[in-house]
């Protein structure tokens, strides 16, 4: 009989349903040994205690006990430790590690056991305790490490447990990520983190861990586990002789996942992208791609398929950014060496967000190095970046910091024109992440953000806006099934105007809105065919619409302040991802969003049938803090398919609807730092948007080539515009120099996609419309008749092409090339005299087009050694932005000349601008 089952009978030989008659003894010890206080027991009573020195740590134990059973003192003195004891009858006393002795096997545990070629005898999971194996069998079974986890319970009642641990490089002693482990015989396995932690839910018994890696050697353990515990090991590198190994994962996405227009941005990879002034730029490139594209060069907001700029939501780890750009523009306000992920929703926008009309840019912060201290730093011609992250407790918490500054006011004084030399411009944005790992289940983040442009292009004014951003997440996995996160954010931006002129006008103007929002994301992956994502969000706003000051005694400004605006938008959401077939998946959600606007206010209230005047006004209905002024809700509706037509082709499609509850105000074409923000109210609704979209997707050559053509339309209600002539800022009755309207826009996208090989990079075709139509009951109502007219922002054909060619592997040429229809414009078309002054006439809203706007850029790139060991890594970027110097219009004006209207343009880069930047990555 095997020696397990003889050592089994041994046991129960002496094994009662009772342990009666336990003894009692006194006993006082200091700084003992377990094995001295283990034998003084021994000598105290008339029991035999049977135990191994080994299992002994050095710990000392002290303790003081009167006419203490002798069941309770074991209990006392080997709590903490793996040690169970077993008392008999007969004066034995027998210590077992980990597992327990039992007075009674289950039913039919020998006839359920079945000994497999590793010698484990597998059991149902029931009846997993207790566990035996065979270590006589064979040699290759001989040579599993064999481990015992945790010390058995007979209270417990679980039947599995969780064992968790961490793999180690044994060359370097660094951490061992992206390390398969799995269950041999069972459907269980994990993935270690980038610190190499894992976490693995067990069955109580054997279990055959087995680690699988192309980087490191396989590694095959036997581990008994009787509660939860903890197993650290290490692993070799595996030296294998390669040749060209290229791994890469969810290389099909962009065929099988079921949302239509969404697009992914590899931040590490746009440092190949020739840019301005060297400067690396998440919104640029994202404008390169198809149905993205911007008003101009120097302008700050993008139109996503032909919507306006304030119809895109910027996240930054969910929290709003309202103005993500340096200087107009030229620069992005967001870090690119602090971005880990970029996701653009153009097309189907999933049903956790809302409140804006045509796009989502969700941006988020990469997590803080836990392991050791690392950076990355870049010196350009104008700019500087720095990012350091460190650990604050290695393997769970660390914390990133990062900032970027501008030294530009130097090449302004060094210039030939006087004027120039007297402007000035600058910036900085700096951000800080701390994350931490709480548990295997628990894991909090907090992000703080604050950005801040000064500029002044006259000697007069000075110009200052800012955002802030605060950021707190935290996420819980409650199960295998069950995941969410709980954020809370605060967004703030503001505005200023520091006037300072030769006359008695000087002021100080301000503006800013804050947002705090509460917003809670679940997921339930109910089984392999579902996965449902629910929640719910609600956010606060105040703005404060605008004041001025005089500035000095002198000053003859009259003091005013537009009184505070606040509201309230709330909103719940369901979505299941559905794999209805192995070729048809279907993601169908529902939004209800709700908006009610509060008071303290004053709302006018007009009379009907005659335009919106002071004279119109029949009553000013007064509302007090907190009261509901006007409330809007509606279901938005969320819905993509995807059918596979073949493994590397498919058909997608989606309907969206969208609701918007807040609106930006400008006279500009391009964003402006003094354009408001305005909540909708009794006299402004919300904005609403329908959006249909279908697109083909193939993939060539093995995922080389990625292939989309997508068309769209998309109808607009409720888009705010402006009256000709009206006052935006500081305006009391803003209502009555607006207008709301309809607009509808069209489009085709064309996406050409190389992802692999010494030449890749992508070619985009974007042929779109974009119109507004403004047909009120009035005459001054109407814009061009009432009938649909191009947007500021319609540009019928974009064409962008970018590549990067590995001359090899340290050095790499780049070049991109962008064509788009020039913009439309309004233009004087003649003059006239009334009353003795000299009128401008114009024409149509829209009805002529600015020159069309091409440019070329170029770079060179030199990577560092590749040497595995060294200090840092480092990369140099040579580049010229605008190589055919292309003298781009950035805006078009009109002045009267000896009595005719003369056109002028002005650009930004009318020339070629050539760089150089130096990066460092430690």
């Amino acid at each position: 009989m095997k020696k397990y089952v003889l050592l089994l009978f041994f046991f129960t030989s002496y094994i009662t349903s009772a342990q009666d008659n336990v003894p009692t003894l006194s006993l006082t010890f200091e700084n003992a040994s377990m094995e001295e206080v283990l034998l003084t027991i021994e000598e105290k009573t008339s029991y035999k205690l049977y135990f191994v020195s080994e299992w002994f740590t050095n710990e000392k134990l002290s303790g003081s006990y009167q006419d203490i059973a002798l069941d309770e003192l074991l209990s006392i003195v080997l709590k903490g430790t793996l040690l169970n004891y077993y008392i008999s009858n007969d004066g034995t006393v027998v210590l077992t590690k980990n597992n327990i002795v039992y007075d009674n096997l289950p039913e039919g545990f020998f006839d359920n056991g079945n000994t497999t070629s590793t010698g484990v005898i597998e059991q149902e999971e029931e009846t997993a305790a207790p566990v035996f194996y065979n270590e006589t069998t064979t040699s290759e079974v001989k040579k599993i490490e064999t481990i015992r986890i945790g010390r058995e319970d007979r209270n417990t009642g679980r039947r599995r447990f969780v064992l968790t641990g961490k793999l180690t490089n044994t060359t370097n002693g660094g951490p061992a990520p992206n390390i398969a482990i799995t269950i041999k015989g069972k459907d269980i396995g994990t993935v270690t983190a980038e610190d190499g932690s894992y976490t693995l839910e067990l069955p109580a018994g054997i279990n055959m861990i087995e680690t699988n890696s192309l980087e490191f050697e396989k590694i095959l353990k036997r581990v008994v586990i009787y509660n939860d515990g903890v197993l650290d090991f290490g692993v070799n590198e595996a030296y294998v002789g390669l040749g060209e190994v290229l791994i890469q994962a969810n290389v099909d996405r962009n065929v099988k996942e079921a949302n239509i227009g969404t697009t992914k941005i590899d931040v590490k990879e746009i440092k190949n992208i020739p840019l301005v002034l060297g400067e690396r730029d998440i919104f640029k490139v994202a404008a390169t791609l198809p149905g993205i594209s911007s008003a101009g060069e120097g302008a700050s907001g993008y139109n996503v398929r032909g919507g306006n700029t304030d119809q895109n939501l910027v996240l930054l780890d969910e929290g709003v950014i309202y103005n993500p750009a340096h200087f107009f523009g030229i620069f992005s306000a967001i870090n690119p060496f602090t971005s880990d992920e970029v996701t653009i929703y153009k097309g189907n926008v999933p049903a956790k967000f809302g409140g804006r009309l045509s796009s989502v840019f969700d941006i988020k912060t990469k997590d803080a190095n836990v392991e050791k201290f690392s950076g990355e730093a870049s010196i350009g011609p104008v700019t500087s970046n720095l990012v350091l992250e460190t650990p604050i407790e290695k393997g769970k918490g660390g914390i990133l910091v990062g900032g970027r500054s501008t030294y530009s006011d130097w090449i302004l004084r060094n210039l030939d024109e006087e004027e120039l030399r007297k402007s000035s411009a600058s910036f900085f944005d700096v951000i800080v992440k701390y994350n931490h790992k709480l548990d295997e289940k628990n894991d909090i983040s907090a992000t703080a953000y604050y950005s801040k442009d000064k500029f002044s292009i006259t000697s007069d004014s000075l110009y200052g806006y800012s955002n802030r951003l605060v950021a707190l997440q935290w996420n819980r996995r409650f199960n295998d099934k069950h995941s969410g996160s709980l954020n809370i954010t605060n967004s703030q931006y503001q505005f200023d105007i520091d006037f300072d002129g030769q006359t008695n006008t000087n002021f100080e103007l301000g503006y800013t809105i804050t947002e705090t929002e509460a917003k809670l994301n679940m997921n339930y992956a109910s089984n392999e065919r579902h996965s449902i994502d629910y929640g719910f969000a609600s956010k606060l706003y105040n703005v404060e619409p605008g004041s001025i000051d005089p500035k000095g005694s002198a000053s003859i400004v009259t003091p005013l302040s537009l009184p505070e605006e606040r509201a309230l938008e709330s909103a719940i959401y369901i979505s299941d991802l559905f794999e209805v077939t192995e070729r048809l998946t279907i993601e169908a959600g529902l939004r209800f969003s709700f908006y009610a606007a509060l008071g303290a206010a004053s709302q006018n209230i007009y009379a009907d049938g005659v335009p919106r005047s002071d004279g119109s006004i029949i009553e000013v209905q007064e509302f007090g803090k907190n009261d509901v002024i006007e409330t809007y809700g509606a279901p938005e509706f969320r819905a993509s398919g995807r059918y596979l037509l073949g493994p590397t082709l498919s058909l997608k499609g989606s309907f969206n609807t969208n609701y918007q509850y807040i609106h930006r105000l400008s006279s500009n074409t391009t964003v402006s730092p003094t354009d408001t923000w305005k909540l909708s109210n009794i006299n402004i609704k919300p904005q609403k948007a329908t959006q249909y979209a279908l697109g083909l997707f193939k993939n060539f050559e093995d995922n080389t080539y990625e292939l989309s053509l997508e068309g769209y339309y998309k109808k607009v209600d409720d888009i705010l515009d402006y009256k000709v002539g009206a006052e935006l800022l500081l305006n009391e009755n803003l209502e009555q120099d607006v207008l709301q309207g309809d607009g509808k826009a069209y489009g085709l996208e064309l996406l050409l996609k190389k992802t692999k090989g010494r030449l890749n990079g992508w070619v985009g075709y974007t042929y779109a419309r974009s119109f507004v139509r403004l047909d009120g009951d009035f005459a001054e109502e109407r814009v061009n008749n009432g009938e649909f007219f191009a947007s500021n922002f319609d540009k019928p054909h974009d064409f962008s092409v970018v590549g990067n060619f590995k001359l090899t592997k340290r050095y790499s040429f780049s070049a991109n090339f962008i064509y788009q229809t020039g913009r439309p414009v309004t233009v004087p078309v003649g003059n006239f005299i009334l009353n003795d002054t000299e009128l401008v006439l114009f024409s149509d809203r829209n009805e002529f087009r600015v020159p069309d706007y091409y440019r070329l850029d170029i770079s060179f790139n030199i990577e560092g050694n590749h040497r595995i060991k060294k200090l840092a890594h480092s990369f140099w970027n040579i580049s010229i932005y605008n190589v055919l110097g292309r003298n781009n219009p950035y805006s078009v004006f009109f002045v009267t000349e000896g009595g005719e209207v003369k056109a002028y343009q002005s650009s930004i880069f009318s020339i070629p601008i050539p760089t150089i930047s130096y990066n460092l990555k430690f």
